[in-house]
Formats: structure tokens, sequence, C-alpha cells
């Protein structure tokens, strides 16, 4: 299932099908999605089909792998607080809709 996070409902929407994995920037990881968020990249939805852990869903925009590559290799720079608020409002929106 996927949650649409602009309305803060849960929409059976199914899986993201193969054609739209161009449309979409998915990671599983809380970190890289907090920094694209205090990136400025929108966080569309969550798949919390897989009930061990949620994918992160990402309008695919220009730069997104970019901030994720540097993200992992530690080559990004953030505001320490506002990475903190996003992972704590990411988490927010995990658990609250449950």
């Amino acid at each position: 299932m996927i949650q649409n996070q602009t309305n803060g409902t849960s929409e059976e929407q199914g899986r993201i099908s193969s054609d739209n994995y161009t449309e979409f920037y998915l990671t599983f990881d809380l970190g890289c999605s907090s920094a694209l968020v205090s990136s400025g990249f929108e966080l569309v939805s969550l798949d919390k089909s897989n009930p061990k852990k949620v994918q992160f869903i990402f309008h695919r925009e220009l730069g997104i792998e970019k901030v994720a590559d540097d993200y992992f290799a530690d080559r990004l720079s953030l505001k320490a607080r506002g990475f903190f608020d996003n992972i704590k409002s990411i988490k927010n929106r995990l658990y609250s809709s449950e």
C-alpha cells in the first residue's frame, strides 16, 4: 500500500509499476530521505506494504540522484537542525498513520 502524504490519507494504489520508476526516486533510507527533504525535494508518499521497512517515494527531479549520492558519500552539507527536524517530521508521518 502506498500512502499519499499530500492529504495524510491512505489510498490503495498498489505497487509502483516498472513504467513509473523513471518518474519516482525510491529509497528505504530514513537519513537519505531527510537529506532529500532538507534539500527541497518533496516526499510524495510512503509504501508500507513490507511490514519490516518503509519505502520513501519522491518525484524524480533534476539533481535528486546527486543529492542522494552526495549524502551516501558524506559530501552533502546541510544545516544540522533542519536535517534533524526533517527526520522527526518523517518519523511522525510514518508512525501517526498506522
